[in-house]
């Protein structure tokens, strides 16, 4: 990036790490298969293995997604979101598939007074403070 251009908010990962543990057997196996060229990489074998089986289930994550009323994809809640929703007398319910963030700027006092519950199935990204004022009201 030149000297000259400032990155004004750093860009989220589109990715999350996870950990899995596997037996050494189902381990080695996948390094064979890396070792014959069918995948780069352990993590491109795990990704696909994944992808695999969400594409295998994929009518089932449809439905539930329905019936669970989930925001599917990313959501982003900011400040004047939120704000609007406080002018409304208004409480949000997050309930989301994916990833949800809610902005850098969103105080904790705001976060309490316009959010009555955090659903995330998948990452929720919030400023530590965020995090902890609403930790109550997150499952």
């Amino acid at each position: 990036m030149p000297s000259n251009v400032h990155e004004i908010r750093p860009k989220p990962s589109d990715t999350e790490k996870i950990t899995i543990n596997l037996g050494f057997v189902d381990l080695g196996q996948v390094d064979l298969m890396v070792q014959e060229g069918f995948y780069s990489n352990r993590t491109d074998f795990i990704r696909t293995a994944i992808r695999n089986q969400l594409e295998r289930h994929a009518d089932v994550v449809k439905q539930s997604t329905a019936r669970k009323s989930l925001d599917l994809g990313l959501r982003h809640y900011s400040r004047e979101d939120l704000e609007a929703a406080r002018r409304a007398g208004e409480m949000l319910h997050i309930n989301v598939l994916g990833l949800a963030t809610i902005a850098q700027d969103v105080t904790p006092e705001l976060a309490r007074a316009t959010i009555a519950s955090v659903s995330v199935l998948g990452a929720l990204h919030a400023s530590p403070a965020v995090k902890s004022a609403l930790a109550d009201r997150t499952r």
